[in-house]
Order: structure tokens, then C-alpha cells, then sequence
């Protein structure tokens, strides 16, 4: 518990005025005072001079008779000394009825002695007092040094305290708004509609727990102006645990609210930033794709022209362009066949540009069927495998019988292994080998539980196919492994513009697996290539 310093004067120190209008009273309390080691500053007889002296001489204490001469009587002297001084009062005095009493604790005195006064009841009466105000100065220093505004007010909403900055908030001086209730020294208004709010003390009195102001709430100063403020309302209970009022704390939200804009500005500057670099990204791609397609287009457009010409030609010369039917020739049927080849090359990268446009678009139809991977794997790798062998190239394909089955869209995955069994041929030498293997593996994946209030990551393991191709060769570098996915990308020194590749294939094989809610990835060492391909046992 944080203990509040008292205050560290000792006896010596304390100066003390008397106000009492019998003299021989007067000059006995100031002996009883001095044999306790106080000091008197002086003493008055009346309540005007004692106003006059505590103003002159800023006693530490008022020792103040409640019967004076003149019209005013110790009670309204010490009231003004109190509001004007702040110096605590101690009344002396030998009435003790009931309307005096009231009058007196009205004005929140630090003490009451009656007489005739023993010296002991005196000093433990001023050191109480003392330390009273010692404890309550302490306290009202920090409210008032407070960076917050302060406002307490008792249970019929009467404002009883005010710091400083409630006052330059609200306009109202202390003097002002003591007593005065609340709904007229505080006035709130919500921020989009101009209508009244109501103050949160009120829900904090009647719920009996803190209560905090919603956002977007202005604060009505005495002149007028508002300010955005932010605040919560406390109930104030004694000893007891009864609920005695209420504490108002607010605060100016202005600044923070202009933090928050420039945050906000910034973090929307930070958006636009990264959506230019985007568009700037989007347009060396355009260029990329612009520079790369047409000369993948003009090349077979050439070739076709040339074929068609010389075509042509052969045919003029044996006098059958003119027939009306003509004989297939040997020269014929292999000038077709360019023709042919060329128009699917070219169709393969229109193609490959479509289903990539499409994907990012996430408009690509999936059309979802159960797939027997030991029936379809073996059926769709039977050309390559004719391939591979006219190529003298070793090709395995090791699928278990009882695989259960795949949910998966059939186009999609026959267009990821056939791409990737078309580079394994088209980059393994001659007696290199190519190895196709499916199994099913355990895969951790990391999940939101939803039905917990924290939403908890929980790791699962959840089952997927894995189609590992494989193949001996060509090695692709470390540095290069991360870049072989992005469209148009070749690997430099490769001989991939000898095999005529278009760089669009790997990129249109990474979107389709991730389109079908899967992984791919490279490993290149050893002597071996390795595409692993992880997909769900169903969508």
C-alpha cells in the first residue's frame, strides 16, 4: 500500500493565530500553546481582524473562537479563511448545542474543542488536525496536478470538487460549480447527431460499477466550444461500502484523435505506396509478357508463313494445287505436320495465358469428381512413356492399388502432370531415369478454433496426396529454385529457349495447385529433380 507523506515540520514550526475576544482566555491558550512548543503568531478578537491576520501572517493553524464581537461570528470567519487560504480551523468553544454544532460541521472544520481546554485534548486535537490537512493536501495536489479533468459529485449530483483541468474544460471556475449539479456544469453531446448524451456518473450511480463514455462524444464548455473528450465515471464508496457519489475523470481527446488521423493518413499513404508499386510491378509484367509472347507468336507465325510458302511451291511444281483431289506425298505430309505443330504450340501458350488470366481471377471452373489415382496416373503417363522410351530414357511409375479416392477437378490435375511429366522428358537425357510416386501422407496444418473465445491455433494432421516426379540430369541451382514459378522465367545458361519453352508452364502449374487448395515445391541435388505435389484428399 503506497503510504502519503505527512507533513515533515515538527512542533517548532508550527505557527498558530488565536481568535478569541476574552483575554485572559486568549492569553492562557497561548501559554498552553507555547508549553507544547507551538508557535503564536498573534491574536485576534474579532472575526474581521482574524481574516486580516491569517491574510498577514499565513499561520500554519487557526485555534478561532465561534462567539466574536461584531457581525460576523467565528464560524463565517473561519468559512472565509478556508475558501480564501485554505488554512485548517479548529473551533474553541464552550457552546455545544445543537444549531451551533450544525453550523459549525457545515463548514468542515478540522477540529472542535470545547472549553475550558486541557492541554493534552489541545495537542492531540492540533496534531489531528494537522495531519488531516497534511493527508487531504497531499491528495488534492495530485487531483489537481492531474493530466486528467476531475470531477466529483455526491449522490444528489452536486458537484463537490473540481481540478484544474475540469475547469479550463469546462469553463467553470471552482467557485462557480460548487454545489451547482452536474447536468449544468458538464453538457455532452454525440458528435454525428448534436444530441445530448447522458453523463455516464449517472449509469455508474445506478449500475454501481465504472462506467465508460462511447466515442465520438463532444464536451459543451461554459462558452460554448466543444471538445472531443474521453472519460469513465467511478461510484465513490466509504468504509462501509454505501455509495456516498461519483468521480468523473475525462480528458481532452483531441490530440489523440489527430494521432489517430495521422496514422491513419500514413498507413493509407503505406496502402497507396504499395498499390503504385503494384500497378508498377503490373506493367513490367505487362511489358514482360508483351516482349516474351511476341516472340513466342512471331517465331511459329514466321515459320508457318515460310512452311505455307514453300508448301506452295512443292505443290505448284506437281501441277495438284489445281487438282480436285489431291495425292498425299511425302513432302506434303511433313510440311503439314509443321504446320500442325507450330499451330499447337502456339495454341498451348494462348491457352496457358487464358487459364493463368482466369485463376487470378478466380473465375476458373472447377468441375469436382472422384479420381482413382492407381487407374488415371498410369493411363495419363502412357504417352510420356512412349516418349521416354523413344529417348531411351528410363520411366517408372509407382502408384499403391489401394489409394482411396481423389476429389479433385480432372482438367486441373491432368494439366499439372502432364506439364510436369513433359519437363522431365524434355530436360533427362538419354539413359536417365524418370520416376513417378503417389502416396498418402500426414500433413500438419495449422487451425482456428472457433468455439474458443481466444481462437486458439491448433496444429492437425490432415491427410493429402502426395505425387512426387522425378527425374536425373539437368540440375536446377539453389539460387534459381525460389524464381522457377514466376511467369517467364527462364533459368540463365539453361538450354530451355533450344527446347522451346514459353516459361508459362510452371507458373500456370503453381496457380492451378494452389487454386485446388495445394503445395508445390523443388528440390534439385544429387543428381535428381524432384516436383513435390501435396493436395487434399478432397476439396
Amino acid at each position: 500500500m503506497i503510504g502519503i507523506p505527512l507533513d515533515t515540520q515538527t512542533k517548532e514550526k508550527i505557527r498558530v493565530l488565536v481568535v478569541e475576544d476574552e483575554y485572559i482566555l486568549a492569553i492562557n491558550l497561548q501559554e498552553s500553546l507555547e508549553s507544547l512548543g507551538y508557535v503564536v503568531l498573534d491574536i485576534a478578537d474579532s472575526a474581521e481582524g482574524a481574516i486580516a491576520k491569517a491574510t498577514k501572517l499565513r499561520p500554519n493553524l487557526v485555534l478561532m473562537d465561534i462567539r466574536l464581537r461584531g457581525e460576523m461570528d467565528g464560524i463565517q470567519a473561519a468559512e472565509q479563511i478556508w475558501h480564501n487560504l485554505q488554512i485548517p480551523v479548529i473551533y474553541v468553544t464552550g457552546h455545544s448545542d445543537h444549531s451551533t454544532v450544525e453550523r459549525a460541521t457545515l463548514t468542515s472544520p478540522f477540529g472542535y474543542i470545547l472549553k475550558p481546554i486541557k492541554e493534552q485534548e489541545l495537542y492531540v486535537a492540533i496534531q489531528t488536525a494537522l495531519n488531516r490537512y497534511d493527508r487531504e493536501q497531499f491528495l488534492s495536489s495530485v487531483l489537481r496536478e492531474m493530466g486528467d479533468g476531475v470531477i466529483v459529485v455526491d449522490t444528489e449530483l452536486d458537484v463537490k470538487y473540481i481540478n484544474p483541468i475540469a475547469e479550463t474544460l469546462t469553463g467553470w471556475r471552482w467557485n462557480e460549480a460548487k454545489d451547482k449539479m452536474l447536468t449544468e456544469v458538464i453538457q455532452l453531446i454525440d458528435e454525428q447527431t448534436q444530441l445530448s448524451v447522458e453523463n455516464p456518473i449517472l449509469a455508474a450511480l445506478e449500475q454501481e460499477t465504472i462506467i465508460h463514455l462511447a466515442s465520438g462524444v463532444l464536451l459543451v464548455a461554459k462558452d460554448g466550444t466543444v471538445t472531443p473528450v474521453a472519460d469513465s465515471a467511478t461510484p465513490l464508496r466509504n468504509s462501509s461500502g454505501v455509495i456516498t457519489g461519483a468521480v468523473l475523470v475525462f480528458r481532452d481527446d483531441t490530440q489523440r484523435r489527430l494521432t489517430e488521423e495521422r496514422n491513419l493518413a500514413a498507413e493509407r499513404a503505406r496502402q497507396l505506396e504499395i498499390q503504385v508499386a503494384e500497378l508498377q510491378r503490373l506493367n513490367q509484367l505487362k511489358e514482360d509478357f508483351l516482349a516474351t509472347t511476341s516472340h513466342e507468336m512471331r517465331t511459329p507465325l514466321s515459320n508457318i508463313k515460310m512452311t505455307i510458302s514453300v508448301l506452295e511451291s512443292i505443290l505448284e511444281g506437281l501441277g495438284v494445287l489445281h487438282l480436285t483431289a489431291l495425292s498425299p506425298s511425302e513432302s506434303v505430309a511433313r510440311y503439314l505436320a509443321i504446320l500442325r505443330d507450330q499451330c499447337e504450340r502456339e495454341l498451348d501458350l494462348v491457352d496457358n495465358l487464358l487459364h493463368m488470366r482466369m485463376i487470378d481471377a478466380n473465375v476458373y471452373p472447377l468441375e469436382l469428381t472422384s479420381i482413382q489415382l492407381q487407374n488415371w496416373l498410369p493411363h495419363v503417363a502412357e504417352y510420356f512413356q512412349e516418349r521416354a522410351q523413344a529417348r531411351q530414357q528410363s520411366f517408372q511409375v509407382n502408384v499403391s492399388p489401394n489409394l482411396p479416392p481423389l476429389v479433385s477437378d480432372l482438367a486441373s490435375l491432368t494439366e499439372i502432370v502432364s506439364e510436369l511429366l513433359n519437363n522431365a522428358c524434355k530436360y533427362t537425357p538419354s539413359d536417365g531415369q524418370i520416376t513417378v510416386d503417389v502416396q498418402v501422407i500426414d500433413t500438419a496444418k495449422s487451425l482456428i478454433n472457433e468455439d474458443t473465445e481466444s481462437g486458439a491455433l491448433h496444429n492437425l494432421q490432415v491427410p493429402y496426396f502426395q505425387i512426387t516426379i522425378s527425374n536425373t540430369g539437368a540440375i536446377i541451382p539453389k539460387q534459381e529454385q525460389s524464381r522457377i514459378f514466376e511467369a517467364f522465367y527462364r533459368i540463365p545458361q539453361s538450354d530451355r529457349w533450344q527446347q522451346s519453352g514459353t516459361g508459362l508452364g510452371l507458373a500456370l502449374v503453381k496457380k492451378l495447385v494452389q487454386y485446388l487448395q495445394g503445395t508445390i515445391k523443388v528440390t534439385s541435388y544429387q543428381g535428381w529433380t524432384r516436383f513435390t505435389v501435396q493436395l487434399p484428399l478432397s476439396l
